[in-house]
Order: C-alpha cells, then sequence, then structure tokens
C-alpha cells in the first residue's frame, strides 16, 4: 500500500521525501493559479523526464480535486492535486553557502517590496546553478529569504556582465515582467567600454543572430540570415583616445546580443574573452581591467495595475569607474 502524505505548496522541487511509494496531496496556493498543471509538473518533480510526466497525466495518475484531468488544465487556488509515486534521483542536501557571500548579495539589492527584488549582480557570478555551477544568484537569493517560496529569475545576464538583475517573488508578478518582456514593456540599457570609434553618435544594429555550438560545447552566437532578427540601438556617451562609453538599449533579448553586435561594428567590448579583439583585451588589462566592461545600468517597466513606471539603476563596480577615470 502506498503511503500518503499531504502537504501544501511550499516551493517549486521540493516534494518532501522523494520516496518511490508515497503519494503526496498537494494544496494549490496563491501564485500559481492559472499554471498548467504539466509544466506545473515538470517543474515540481525536477529531473523526472518529461514523457513520465505525461504518462502519469495520459492514465490518470494524476488527480486534481480527485478528478481525472487533461495536461492543459489550468490550477486554482484551493485545488487538491494527487501526485502518484514516482521514482525520483536522490539530491544531495544543498549546501550552506558562504556568509561573505550572502552578505555581498544582500547589499547589492536596490530595490524590494512584496513582488520583486532588483540587485547590482556582481560580475563573475553566474545567475544560476548547473554547467558545473553549484550555485547562482537565485539559489543565494533563496538562502537569504527562506521564507519567499516563489522566487524565481525573470531574466538573465552573462556570468561576467554585472547590472540590474530582475527577482520574481511571486508567480502573478512573474508572469506580469513576462508578458512585459514579450511586448516590449521593460526598458533595459546598458553601459560598454568599446575598442575603437564610430563617425556616428547613434547606431541602430539591426541584423540576425544565430545560436551556435562549437566542438568542445563551447556555446557562441553569430551574425546569421538564419537567426533570429535581433535589434541593439547604440549611442555614444563618452570618447576616449582609443575607446568609447557607450549605451545599448536593447529592444529584443538574444544571447549575447549587445556583445555580438558591438563587435559586428568592429568596435567589441573590452574584456570580452569571446568576441572580442585579443590585442586590445592584453592592453586593457594592462591599463587595470580584469572583466568585461558591459554592465546593466537601468530596468524601467509598469505595473498593469499602476499609472507610474518603476525605475531602477546600479551603480557601476568602483573597478569600472576607476578605469575610466584613468583613461581621462
Amino acid at each position: 500500500m502506498s503511503q500518503v502524505v499531504e502537504t501544501g505548496i511550499i516551493a517549486p522541487m521540493s516534494l518532501p521525501e522523494k520516496t518511490s511509494n508515497a503519494v503526496h496531496i498537494l494544496a494549490i496556493e496563491s501564485g500559481y493559479e492559472g499554471q498548467r498543471i504539466d509544466n506545473f509538473l515538470i517543474n515540481y518533480l525536477k529531473g523526472v523526464p518529461k514523457s513520465l510526466v505525461y504518462r502519469i497525466l495520459r492514465k490518470g495518475e494524476v488527480r486534481v480535486n480527485k478528478g481525472r484531468i487533461q495536461a492543459s488544465y489550468r490550477l486554482q487556488v484551493g485545488d487538491q492535486v494527487r501526485i502518484p509515486p514516482v521514482r525520483m534521483a536522490e539530491k544531495e542536501p544543498q549546501t550552506r553557502l558562504d556568509d561573505r557571500l550572502l552578505n555581498r548579495l544582500e547589499a547589492a539589492i536596490l530595490f524590494e517590496d512584496k513582488r520583486v527584488i532588483v540587485l547590482n549582480k556582481p560580475s563573475g557570478l553566474a545567475v544560476h546553478g548547473g554547467s558545473g555551477l553549484n550555485f547562482g544568484v537565485i539559489e543565494a537569493v533563496r538562502q537569504m529569504r527562506p521564507d519567499e517560496r516563489q522566487l524565481e529569475l525573470v531574466h538573465r545576464l552573462d556570468r561576467d556582465t554585472s547590472g540590474c538583475l530582475l527577482i520574481a517573488k511571486k508567480r502573478s508578478a512573474l508572469r506580469s515582467l513576462h508578458e512585459l518582456m514579450r511586448t516590449g514593456g521593460i526598458d533595459k540599457r546598458y553601459l560598454a567600454l568599446v575598442n575603437g570609434h564610430w563617425h556616428r553618435d547613434r547606431i541602430d544594429v539591426d541584423v540576425p543572430l544565430l545560436k551556435n555550438t562549437l566542438q568542445g560545447g563551447e556555446r557562441v552566437v553569430v551574425v546569421d540570415p538564419r537567426g533570429k532578427e535581433s535589434l541593439t540601438r547604440f549611442s555614444v556617451r563618452q570618447r576616449y583616445s582609443h575607446y568609447m562609453l557607450v549605451e545599448a538599449r536593447l529592444m529584443t533579448g538574444r544571447t549575447h546580443q549587445i556583445r555580438v553586435h558591438a563587435a559586428h561594428l568592429d568596435t567589441p567590448i573590452l574584456g570580452d574573452d569571446k568576441y572580442g579583439d585579443a590585442e586590445a583585451n592584453k592592453q586593457a588589462r594592462s591599463l587595470g581591467l580584469k572583466r568585461l566592461f558591459l554592465h546593466a545600468e537601468t530596468l524601467r517597466f509598469r505595473w498593469p495595475d499602476e499609472k507610474q513606471d518603476q525605475h531602477f539603476k546600479a551603480p557601476l563596480e568602483p573597478e569600472l569607474n576607476k578605469f575610466l577615470s584613468a583613461l581621462k
């Protein structure tokens, strides 16, 4: 006979005691309403093959309020979801992260309310674990805010990019922000120091980008007519003898978009080891630049239920300010 475990929703991917002989009855709390049951199970049963998720749905082993449902069923607050025994790989206990890192991220928070956290992500820290990394920003923030059970990244930043990063505290906020991203309702602007000069102060780069994979598994993005439409609007903030400090406004959100578009103009971002100029990077390092000079400076958006914009600005790290001062 299978054991029955009753629990409320605590956090995605956090079934208590993932044993193969336990039936779990979950009470859906606010924030999960409107989500399809198949997507909910895929996130909740982290590591279980999607084929198995759809199989247990098809066979009626997953019940909502004691009734069979289709994969397209959308959850409601108060629904009682029965999840059958599922064999899952055991996860190693999560390691408590170093307090120095947690304190550093706590100090990097620019804004926090009941819906979002906005922080100034440090360069060199990935936004999430995986690909050989045990943790990233989201895992650290979940340790910092253990009572917040629905924390999710709204968007991503490259590991070496610093600046404004949005984290949703509720699924309703996450859905609203993703809808704003799809409709162009989030204005994201970056600062980059590029090698070289343009004749004009404003340039739009409208060339398609295609993800590619090199031998060895390294992911790169290339300009290719088969790629996705991509648009970056550049404007010059400051000119130096060999470099320019430019603002890059993302009109689309492709992987490595600003870095590839800047390189396409023959003015690659300094410190970019993947798309940059090796000699220019070497010269910049000799002058004190030890990282990619790309920073998500501002975020602006408006909640659907409000009349004023939310506007956030992340200051440059001291290392970058010091480098710019030296150039002057």
